[in-house]
């Protein structure tokens, strides 16, 4: 196709898929398309900078851009129009607003890197504005008939202030560790974004100082947070780095560290922060056990094939330590690759998810994984887990693809085969019936059929999607309806 044929198309994808992304700073979880863009371009050489942790800074996006996509056109065109054309509208000074309509029969129990609304009904604005060093978004929303019983909410509203290369900020955002597209073990979207200060890295680019160059472009993060008062030990605190090296290019490796601390009855001072950072817990100090805490290690690389581009990844996450390293090891590998089909972009996938402790590569250890002694309601915010959606002692297979129409719409299918609760038993205890825990009670096979469809509709975008399971799962919050249909309009001003 003709270099001059991919720029127009590009552009007219651009301007017609923008309206379904929510402009700020960076660009978050939830825009399978932007992560495909990247992807795409990173693993044919034309963006230096590590796509493996989200949101992705559009300081990364801006001065990761090789100039020489040209020669690539027909290969990477409409993701190149695509980041660029979303940069000039969520990146420059000023104001943006989106409004937004949803509904659906049923919450999905389930949610990849694509996402949907964790209610059955809702209504949002989204009001975002920035400055030079400033930027600012308040996105009050209105849900009902929602697992949490929080029908109002300010999820997706933040501050943020730009100092140097660095990006401080405070509010409730979706994040997303690691390389997997239907599941992280450490940090996902499948729960709300829980509300904490940060920091990160604005533009991932490689030291200047050449002791240190050979690292490569890098990135940093980190939040602290607290969870809801309902929980087994109330308002605990949560602390997570993140550090993401590309010391060759295609290849991203990441670290991860979670830190569950305090609470209601629990120390929270300064010593029992720097106890938990130098790993003196597991029972070490008894009583006054700094908290619970996970850590993973993650990798993928990425690479041209003809005209295509492939990646091969694996994320490995352990709930305890022994000596140095992660034990009581949960396991995630999978591989992605993109075709170009009928004038279409498509990004393909296949995972496989591992998440009973130890199980993948020696003697299973059941009730560990995103379970804790003394945090007795888990690694969840609002009942749901805050990594992979099957949650713990799970074992899934995943099959996903993703087709980019020419004309500016999207099609996506992924196929599940998941065996959850493979112990069939669980020690989470749900303080509150207000609360639906999304924690498989006994073990049961599954599978799971994800559809989803957007186009443009009456100067906005219509995102239709459908959830699918072979039989009702047994969660310890009740059941879920077998059938999710959902459908959420937004338009932006």
């Amino acid at each position: 196709m003709a270099i001059k044929h991919w720029t127009l198309v590009g552009g007219a994808v651009a301007c017609l898929v923008s309206l379904s992304v929510a402009a700020a700073p960076w660009l978050g979880p939830g825009d399978a398309r932007a992560r495909f863009s990247a992807q795409k371009l990173s693993d044919r050489g034309h963006f230096n900078r590590t796509v493996t942790t989200w949101p992705l800074m559009w300081g990364a996006v801006h001065n990761g851009l090789e100039t020489s996509v040209g020669s690539d056109q027909s290969s990477v065109g409409t993701a190149v129009a695509y980041l660029r054309f979303e940069q000039e509208q969520q990146a420059e000074q000023g104001f943006r607003g989106e409004y937004s309509l949803y509904g659906s029969t049923e919450i999905p129990a389930t949610r990849g890197f694509d996402q949907n609304p964790l209610a059955k009904a809702g209504t949002a604005v989204d009001l975002q504005w920035q400055g030079e060093v400033w930027a600012l978004g308040i996105k009050p929303a209105i849900a009902g008939e929602t697992d949490d019983d929080e029908e109002l909410r300010l999820d997706g509203s933040y501050l943020a202030a730009t100092a140097g290369n660095w990006v401080f900020g405070a509010g409730a955002i979706d994040r997303w560790w690691g390389p997997g597209w239907q599941s992280s073990l450490i940090l996902s979207n499948n729960a709300r974004p829980m509300p904490a200060i940060w920091l990160n890295r604005n533009d991932s680019r490689a030291p200047e100082i050449k002791w240190l160059n050979w690292i490569g472009p890098w990135q940093f993060t980190a939040f602290a947070g607290q969870y809801e008062s309902e929980r087994a030990v109330p308002d605990a605190k949560l602390v997570g780095m993140r550090l993401t090296l590309r010391p060759i290019n295609g290849l991203d490796i990441g670290l991860s560290r979670a830190i569950m601390l305090g609470g209601e009855g629990r120390p929270e001072n300064g010593s029992t922060l720097w106890n938990a950072l130098i790993g003196r817990d597991n029972g070490q100090l008894e009583e006054d056990d700094p908290g619970n805490q996970l850590a993973s290690i993650d990798g993928r690389y990425g690479f041209a094939v003809g005209q295509q581009a492939m990646g091969i990844y694996a994320q490995m996450m352990g709930e305890d330590e022994a000596g140095a390293f992660p034990a009581r090891k949960s396991w995630l590998v999978g591989t992605d690759w993109t075709t170009q089909l009928l004038e279409a972009d498509q990004q393909w996938f296949l995972e496989y998810t591992n998440t009973l402790a130890d199980d993948f590569l020696g003697d299973a250890m059941p009730n560990i994984t995103y379970d804790h002694s003394r945090y007795r309601s888990g690694y969840r915010y609002y009942g749901r887990s805050m990594a992979a959606s099957f949650d713990g002692d799970s074992e899934a297979v995943t099959l996903g693809a993703f087709n980019f129409f020419d004309n500016g719409a999207y099609l996506s299918t992924k196929v599940t085969y998941a065996r959850l609760n493979k112990e069939g038993v669980s020690r989470t205890v749900v303080p509150s019936d207000d609360i639906f825990y999304t924690v498989p009670a006994v073990d049961q096979d599954v599978g799971i059929l994800d559809l989803g469809y957007g186009r443009r509709l009456l100067n906005g975008w219509l995102d239709l999607s459908l959830q699918a399971t072979d039989k009702k799962i047994q969660y310890l919050g009740g059941e879920k309806d077998q059938w999710s249909l959902a459908a959420t309009w937004t338009y932006r001003f």
